[in-house]
């Protein structure tokens, strides 16, 4: 196996227990991602002895303002606590807090040249958390056009940019194809232009946002790329079942298997 597997649990087997699904993603071989830390019992997952690999790494806050950024950083120390407990290798930052169904907290119709640079001094605060905490956070790429509109630094070649300026060890991107897809397209240049600075690459179909092999990308031929130009960290399924979950699973392993 080059690339080590993990699966979002709260997009799979959703009628059942977190800490249930964390298990079963460890029996099936898998990594565990996980979303807002909250919602759920922490020692039943600390229990599981499952392998987290993501985790949303800020419960409120956003990169382009003094109070935003105040927020954003109270709330990713407090998550790196949890964190560390649970073993969580990377947890993830967006432009601006998420609400219902993936919309900003704080939509931003037009990111200005004052909010880039209120963003890189927000992400270099960031890493000094992190180099404080012993833990690495990423920041995630969004799409704009169909599930998050308003979301600023949303596109990849804008999280590419803000990481890359401060090319820091505890900052790296999580590079989400399926989003990736939707907004911009050509992922194999993406990927070669962006791994240098990936923590996790995570995938989805488009349309649907279901396991690869029921849309339009070829994950397989993404997943051989990967590969000749040296990637061998985290992939992660982040997408709803097209059907049955552990056979959503399997066709994911095996666009992913080399």
């Amino acid at each position: 196996m080059t690339f080590q597997l993990a699966a979002c649990a709260e997009m799979l087997w959703r009628d059942r227990p977190i800490e249930w699904r964390a298990s079963r993603l460890k029996e099936l071989g898998f990594g565990v991602g996980l979303w807002n830390w909250p919602d759920h019992d922490l020692a039943k997952l600390e229990r599981t002895g499952a392998n987290f690999t993501i985790m949303n790494g800020y419960l409120r806050g956003r990169l382009t303002d003094d109070e935003g950024a105040a927020e954003l950083l109270a709330t990713a120390r407090e998550t790196a606590q949890v964190g560390k407990r649970l073993g969580v290798q990377r947890l993830n930052l967006h432009g601006t807090g998420l609400g219902d169904r993936g919309l900003p907290v704080t939509p931003v119709e037009v990111v200005t040249g004052a909010m880039w640079l209120k963003a890189r001094d927000t992400l270099r605060r960031v890493c000094e958390l992190a180099d404080e905490e012993g833990v690495v956070f990423t920041l995630e790429n969004l799409n704009l056009p169909v599930d998050h509109p308003g979301v600023p630094f949303g596109r990849a070649e804008d999280t590419l940019a803000l990481v890359s300026s401060i090319n820091h060890p505890r900052l790296r991107l999580n590079l989400d194809l399926y989003h990736a897809q939707i907004g911009e397209g050509n992922l194999i240049e993406l990927c070669r232009r962006a791994l240098p600075f990936v923590g996790e690459i995570q995938v989805a179909d488009v349309p649907g946002r279901c396991e690869p092999g029921t849309g339009e990308i070829n994950y397989p031929g993404v997943a051989r790329a990967l590969e000749r130009l040296g990637y061998a960290g985290a992939v992660g399924l982040e997408s709803w079942a097209s059907g049955d979950d552990e056979l959503a699973l399997q066709r994911f392993r095996e666009a992913f298997t080399i």
